[in-house]
C-alpha cells in the first residue's frame, strides 16, 4: 500500500510540476504572439537546442554579444565566423532561422518563422534569476524541442522516466516548476524594459579565448 500510494503521489507530482511549466509557456505564446513556447533551464541552452535541432552550420556570430553564444558555436564543433553589425534587443544568427532575444520583452514581438530564445537571466526584463524559452510555430518543433528539454522524454505523460522507451537524445534543460510559477506571478507585475544595443558587449574576437 505504502508503495502505491508514494508512485500516485510521484506522478500527482510530476504532473503538477509539468501543468505549472506549462502555463507558463502558455502565456508566454500569447504575450509574444507566438504559437508555442518551450521553457528551458537557460537562453544559451534554448539556443544551444535550437542549433542542434535545425542542424544549423556556417553560423554567423555577432561581434559584439554574450561570450556564451560564440562558445556554444565552439562547443557544438560548427562552422562559424564573426560579423561585426548593428543590434537592438535582438539579433539572427546569420544562415540560421535562430533569434537571441534574450534582452527582448515585447508584447506580439515574436518574429513568425523563427525559434526566438527569451532570456530570464536576473538582469533581463522579466527577471527569474534563470530561466529561458524557445517561441516558435509548430506544434511538431515545439514537441521535438520539449523532449529534447527532457532527456528525450516525453514530459505530457504522467509516467516516470524508466517507463519510457526514449527515442532520442535529449539534454536536461528543463525549466523547474518552481521558476515557472515565479514567472507566473511575475508577468503580472511593471516589467522595466531597458534598451539594448551591440554597443553594451565588447567586441569578442579581441578576446583570448577566441583567438586560439
Amino acid at each position: 500500500t505504502t508503495r502505491v500510494c508514494s508512485k500516485i503521489k510521484l506522478n500527482t507530482y510530476i504532473m503538477i510540476s509539468y501543468e505549472t511549466v506549462i502555463e507558463f509557456e502558455q502565456k508566454l505564446a500569447k504575450f509574444f504572439g507566438s504559437k508555442f513556447a518551450v521553457c528551458t533551464d537557460c537562453c544559451t541552452h534554448a539556443i544551444e537546442l535550437c542549433l542542434r535541432y535545425t542542424n544549423a552550420n556556417d553560423v554567423v556570430c555577432p561581434a559584439r554579444t554574450y561570450l556564451s553564444i560564440p562558445m556554444t558555436l565552439i562547443k557544438l564543433n560548427l562552422k562559424w565566423r564573426w560579423k561585426d553589425y548593428p543590434w537592438q534587443d535582438w539579433y539572427k544568427l546569420d544562415n540560421t532561422n535562430i533569434i537571441d532575444g534574450a534582452n527582448h520583452w515585447t508584447q506580439d514581438g515574436y518574429i513568425k518563422n523563427t525559434f526566438m530564445c527569451i532570456s530570464f537571466q536576473f538582469k533581463k526584463p522579466l527577471s527569474l534569476g534563470r530561466g529561458g524559452a524557445i517561441l516558435c510555430d509548430s506544434q511538431e518543433d515545439y514537441m521535438a524541442l520539449k523532449k529534447m528539454t527532457h532527456d528525450g522524454r516525453d514530459p505530457t505523460t504522467n509516467k516516470q522516466w524508466k517507463e519510457h522507451n526514449i527515442e532520442s537524445i535529449g539534454y536536461h534543460y528543463y525549466m523547474t516548476p518552481e521558476t515557472a510559477q515565479q514567472g507566473i506571478s511575475k508577468m503580472y507585475k511593471t516589467i522595466k524594459v531597458k534598451t539594448w544595443t551591440d554597443q553594451d558587449y565588447p567586441y569578442l574576437p579581441d578576446y583570448k579565448v577566441f583567438a586560439k
